[in-house]
C-alpha cells in the first residue's frame, strides 16, 4: 500500500511552477534573470521548515582570446537547510540556470499535445526543480520525516561545469549519507544515468615571437603553429578510456606577420580516474615538448571539473533502493551508463552515494526541442518522496 503522503502531491501546481519559472530567462551569463529567479525559488522553498540563504558565486577566471584572464560573473546559488542538527542527513541539488542565453530565439512555451510541453529549461532542469520542492512537501507529512535532515542546493552556473559552486557542492556533501540530483531522466522513458565519465576545460595561452613574414620570417615563433602541433599531439594521446576534442585555436594577425600569441581551447572525457591522472603527466610532457621544439613559452588553465563517477558498491545501494520504490509505485527503473557529467560526479568524487537523474522525464535537452513529459512531475515526485522517506526509516545507513 502506498503511504499517505504520496497522495498530497498535486501536479497541477507544480505544472504552474514550472511555466512561472520557465518564463524567466536564466541563461547562465543573465545576471538579472537568474536573481530574478533565485528571488522566487526562495519564496517557494521558504514553504520548507528551513533557513533559505542566498549564496555569493565563488570567484572563477576565464581565458580571453588575446589569451588575457579575466574574472567571469555568475549568480547567487540559492541553499535550504532543514534539521541541520540531525544526525542523518542527505543532499538534494539541483540548477537554475539553462544553456539559452537572453538573446536566444527560443524563449516561449509551446504544447506539443495535451502532454508534452516544449520550452527552454522545462526538463532540463526547472521540472526538476518542482520535483524537489513537491517531493520535500510531500515527505514532511511522513511519519519519518523528523529522523532526517536535508539541504538542498540549487546552484547558478551548472551549465558552465559549476566552477563558482564546486566549493559549495563539496561542503555540502560532506557527511551526507546519501545525494539526490534532479537532472532530467537520460531517455525519455525514464531511465536513469548510473557510472559517468568525467569532463575537464582547458585553455592554453602560446606566447611566440612575432616577426615579418617576408624580411625575417626566421627570426619569428610563430604560435598559431605551435598550438596546432599541440593540438595534433593531444588527438594522438587519445585511447577508448579518455577521448580528447582540440575545440578552437584562436590567434594570429595580418597574413605578413608571424603570430606570436594564440589560445588552444579543448575537453577531455576521461572514463576513469586513472585516465584522467595519466593524461595530466602527457600533458605536462606534450607542453615541454612543444617549447622545446618552438621556442615558445605554454601557460595552462583550467583542469578537470568533474571527476570520473563510477558507481562502487553504496552508490549501487542508492540505485538498488530507487529500483525498489520504483516497484512499489508500479514502475519499472532501468539505469544505463552515460558520457554526459553533472553535479552528481562531485557528490560522488566527495566519496558520497548520488542518483544524479532523479528528475523529470523529457528530452532534447539544450536544443528549441527541448521538452517535459508533464505526467512525470507527479511521478518523480512520489518517488522521490518514497526514496527520501524510506532512507528517513533507515535505508542507506
Amino acid at each position: 500500500m502506498k503511504p499517505d503522503f504520496l497522495s498530497t502531491i498535486n501536479q497541477d501546481a507544480m505544472l504552474a511552477q514550472v511555466q512561472q519559472w520557465c518564463a524567466i530567462n536564466t541563461g547562465t551569463a543573465n545576471l538579472a534573470g537568474l536573481a530574478e529567479q533565485a528571488g522566487v525559488l526562495a519564496d517557494a522553498f521558504s514553504s520548507l521548515p528551513g533557513e533559505v540563504d542566498l549564496v555569493d558565486p565563488a570567484p572563477v577566471t576565464a581565458i580571453a582570446a588575446d589569451g588575457s584572464e579575466f574574472e567571469k560573473p555568475h549568480g547567487q546559488h540559492l541553499v535550504l537547510r532543514v534539521r541541520p542538527q540531525a544526525n542523518r542527513r542527505i543532499l538534494l541539488t539541483g540548477h537554475m540556470d539553462t544553456v539559452f542565453p537572453k538573446d536566444h530565439s527560443f524563449q516561449d512555451q509551446t504544447w506539443l499535445d495535451d502532454e508534452v510541453l516544449n520550452g527552454p529549461g522545462v526538463a532540463d532542469m526547472k521540472g526538476g526543480i518542482a520535483v524537489i520542492l513537491h517531493a520535500l512537501t510531500a515527505f514532511e507529512k511522513s511519519p519519518a520525516a523528523s529522523s532526517l535532515g536535508y539541504d538542498v542546493m540549487l546552484n547558478s552556473d551548472e551549465e558552465t561545469g559549476s566552477l563558482a559552486s564546486a566549493a559549495l557542492i563539496e561542503q555540502l556533501a560532506a557527511g551526507k549519507l546519501a545525494a539526490l540530483t534532479y537532472e532530467p531522466a537520460a531517455l525519455p522513458d525514464g531511465t536513469f544515468a548510473h557510472a559517468r565519465g568525467g569532463s575537464g576545460n582547458y585553455s592554453v595561452i602560446v606566447t611566440g615571437q612575432s616577426a615579418h613574414a617576408g624580411r625575417n620570417p626566421e627570426d619569428g615563433r610563430n604560435a598559431v603553429v605551435a598550438a596546432a602541433d599541440l593540438a595534433v599531439r593531444l588527438k594522438a594521446m587519445q585511447t577508448p578510456d579518455i577521448s580528447i576534442n582540440p575545440a578552437k585555436i584562436e590567434g594570429g594577425a595580418a597574413n605578413n606577420v608571424v603570430p606570436d600569441h594564440a589560445v588552444l581551447r579543448f575537453n577531455i572525457r576521461p572514463k576513469a580516474p586513472e585516465a584522467a591522472e595519466g593524461f595530466e603527466t602527457q600533458l605536462r610532457e606534450a607542453i615541454a615538448a612543444i617549447e622545446a621544439d618552438h621556442g615558445v613559452s605554454l601557460h595552462l588553465h583550467g583542469g578537470v571539473t568533474r571527476p570520473p563517477k563510477p558507481v562502487d558498491e553504496k552508490a549501487q545501494r542508492l540505485f538498488d533502493l530507487v529500483k525498489s520504490c520504483g516497484a512499489e509505485l508500479g514502475e519499472d527503473i532501468r539505469w544505463q551508463s552515460s558520457g554526459g557529467v553533472c553535479d552528481g560526479n562531485n557528490i560522488a568524487a566527495c566519496g558520497v552515494p548520488v542518483v544524479d537523474t532523479m528528475g523529470v522525464r523529457g528530452g532534447s535537452i539544450h536544443s528549441p526541442q527541448e521538452f517535459l513529459i508533464v505526467p512525470s512531475l507527479s511521478e518523480r515526485a512520489r518517488l522521490s518522496a518514497l526514496v527520501i522517506h524510506r532512507i528517513a526509516e533507515g535505508e542507506m545507513h
